[in-house]
């Protein structure tokens, strides 16, 4: 299940994995997008087709922190060397991350394995919690399905996603500006 709000993009195998909303959908190997997008996902297509990729992955678009955060469950055939792996590579993004010109994109990224006792955690297994400057920044981080134009989306990310996804059970994604 993947439970994707705000500009999350869903994966291909989380290639895509991250998608605009607030509604779950289930992983699927061959399927790029969910057959059914919720509010939020649909208002950011919209978006997208009216202003253009490059704008909307631009630094400057919306500018303000916002908080990208992301939690997996990994499947139970995952060692605990692939979680390390996984988590690793997903750590190294924080200075790997950057556009075209070598600005980075990422502004902080933290993460640790779940150790809340109240129940709640769904299954998961690690969060990781990704700080952008703009909406932008975070558009172009986060990329496909939703950005597919070379150079306005970030290659680095998009192939962590390619390589995490065969480790992965379960991802929720849940994005918001800092008011």
């Amino acid at each position: 299940m993947i439970i994707i709000p705000s500009l999350s993009i869903r994966l291909s195998l989380i290639a895509g994995l991250f998608f605009a909303g607030s509604s779950i959908y289930s992983v699927h190997a061959h399927a790029n997008e969910p057959t059914t997008l919720d509010t939020a996902a649909q208002a950011t297509h919209t978006l997208v087709k009216q202003i253009g990729e490059q704008r909307f992955t631009a630094p400057d678009f919306r500018p303000g922190t916002v908080r990208h955060m992301v939690m997996f469950q990994f499947r139970p055939t995952a060692t605990i060397a692939e979680r390390q792996e996984v988590t690793r590579r997903f750590l190294e993004l924080l200075t790997s991350s950057r556009r075209p010109n070598g600005t980075p994109v990422v502004v902080s990224l933290e993460a640790g394995p779940q150790n809340s006792g109240e129940n709640a955690d769904l299954g998961l297994d690690y969060g990781y919690l990704v700080t952008f400057r703009s909406e932008g920044d975070r558009n172009y981080y986060v990329g496909r399905p939703i950005v597919h134009t070379s150079g306005c989306f970030d290659p680095t990310h998009d192939a962590f996603k390619k390589f995490a996804a065969p480790f992965l059970a379960n991802v929720v994604v849940f994005d918001f500006t800092v008011k």
